[in-house]
């Protein structure tokens, strides 16, 4: 059987509009009626006011009094037989695991590598659909910018205020970066599709990146590693010096050269279920036709 319910019954206060709407319609007549008595006598007014007609005029502010009934009735918000109804939301956990290291300097990509990578991650946003999206930025450690999250502006400001200084200590350590992933962004009580986008040149410095991503792997999670760099020159590190002048970045007295480690980017999506290994290189790349 059909039972009507009311979303918002407090609405029904307003229907005291009515009786106010309807003395302002009689009250409406008679100031009328008074003006013309004024103007003529009543035998004179009939002959005037053959063309006019006091029930069509009655009809037309009754229907004004209908219709401000029916915006009353339909503020309240009516329902008949309302059953709670689940909606089962379906997508992926994306995490963006973002290279800040000073390698990401290098110029081989223009402007540079880490600048590249940003680009291409605000293309891949514009592909997703109902995905959740994290953004974890690391050199010598990791950090979680911004939690798994449906909200894209807020992981779009995240993402536009990395650089290089959004990690104090130096050095690229991928397979820390994704432990901490694994430990603080995912989540084992919600059984979603989950990716991680691994966005570095590659180069590590042993924190075993490949027995991390064998651990994700156990979890169910695809690893897609987008490969930044040459394989074979290499590129020094462009940084200002004191004076604020262009020069590169120096170890021991030699030139810092940076170089793509593909190898242990493949080692590392072969150890997790779908993988996949992006040779970027030098060339550019779409993220969201990719993804």
């Amino acid at each position: 059987m059909s039972t009507l319910h009311m979303g918002s019954p407090e609405m029904l206060i307003l229907l005291w509009l009515l009786p106010f709407l309807a003395g302002i319609c009689l009250y409406g007549f008679q100031r009328k009626d008074q003006a013309l008595r004024r103007f003529a006598e009543v035998p004179l007014l009939r002959h005037i006011n053959a063309s006019a007609s006091r029930s069509r005029q009655s009809a037309k502010r009754g229907l004004v009094l209908v219709a401000a009934l029916f915006i009353v009735a339909a503020l309240t918000r009516p329902q008949w037989s309302p059953r709670p109804q689940k909606v089962e939301h379906k997508g992926r956990d994306v995490v963006v695991l973002l290279d800040v290291s000073r390698s990401m300097l290098a110029e081989d990509l223009k402007p540079n590598r880490l600048e590249r990578s940003k680009l291409a991650i605000m293309d891949l946003l514009e592909r997703l659909r109902g995905d959740r999206v994290a953004l974890v930025a690391f050199a010598g450690t990791a950090v979680v910018k911004c939690p798994l999250t449906q909200d894209y502006g807020f992981f779009r400001l995240m993402l536009e205020d990395i650089g290089v200084d959004s990690i104090e200590r130096g050095g690229t350590h991928i397979g820390d970066a994704l432990r901490k992933t694994l430990d603080e962004v995912f989540s084992d009580r919600l059984k979603r599709f989950k990716d991680i986008i691994l966005i570095t040149d590659g180069e590590d410095h042993d924190s075993f990146p490949v027995e991390a991503a064998r651990e994700a792997g156990e979890h169910g999670i695809r690893l897609l590693a987008v490969g930044l760099g040459d394989e074979q020159e290499g590129q020094r590190i462009p940084i200002a010096n004191e004076k604020g002048e262009r020069t590169f970045l120096s170890y021991g007295g030699r030139e810092v050269w940076t170089r793509l480690d593909a190898d242990t980017l493949r080692k590392m999506v072969d150890a997790t279920p779908g993988g996949q290994y992006l040779n970027v290189a030098t060339g550019t790349f779409d993220l969201g036709s990719i993804y």
